[in-house]
């Protein structure tokens, strides 16, 4: 016996309007909430009606609860994604940074950020690690830059943050690090100065 498959009516001229409101806001990932606000929804359940439909319509891509993007999930930067799931200030460095620039050679297993929370999580495939930093420090924007949507510290900015949280920690590529720079910017941003020599 044949079964026709039902689908749920979708209103061209309501996706064309709340999708172009979307994109005038130049992100690809939204929070739930995010979303209500832009489209003026206020009723949840109307909301997440939507959203549904629009998942099993293949106009979103849902990442995880609350969290969608517009694009399918391999597409989108990983750091764009870590950035995004932790829905508050926060920006990539550590090891992440420090890995890509040459100055630590382990593997990394997680992309490393620093936020007000501790926590690690796997979103889209990815590890991600982020390490609580309290306000005074982490609204510190110095050394830190925008990259793609991105906030991403500096070299010299991974290099002062990975020796807050570890004061001994080993570079490998020490003789590369202009801890002048190091030194200048733990004082903009109130660390502790932690000298060390060139080898």
């Amino acid at each position: 016996m044949r079964t026709e498959k039902h689908t749920i009516p979708l209103k061209s001229s309501a996706i064309d309007a709340r999708f172009a409101a979307l994109a005038r806001m130049g992100e690809v990932v939204f929070h739930a909430r995010d979303m209500a606000a832009i489209w003026g929804i206020t009723n949840a359940n109307t909301l997440y009606t939507i959203l549904s439909r629009y998942v099993r319509a293949g106009l979103l891509f849902r990442l995880q609860n609350g969290l969608y993007s517009i694009k399918p999930p391999h597409e989108l930067d990983p750091l764009l994604i870590g950035s995004k799931a932790i829905h508050g200030f926060c920006y990539v460095s550590t090891e992440t940074v420090l890995s890509r620039a040459g100055i630590i050679q382990q593997q990394v297993s997680h992309i490393t950020l620093v936020a007000e929370v501790s926590r690690k999580f796997t979103l889209a495939g990815h590890r991600f690690r982020s390490r609580s930093l309290s306000e005074g420090y982490l609204f510190n924007e110095a050394g830190i830059a925008r990259v793609a949507g991105v906030r991403v510290a500096s070299l010299e900015r991974a290099i002062a943050d990975m020796l807050y949280f570890s004061p001994q920690y080993h570079f490998d590529a020490s003789a590369h690090i202009d801890w002048d720079v190091v030194n200048r910017l733990q004082a903009d941003i109130g660390y502790a100065i932690t000298y060390r020599k060139k080898v």
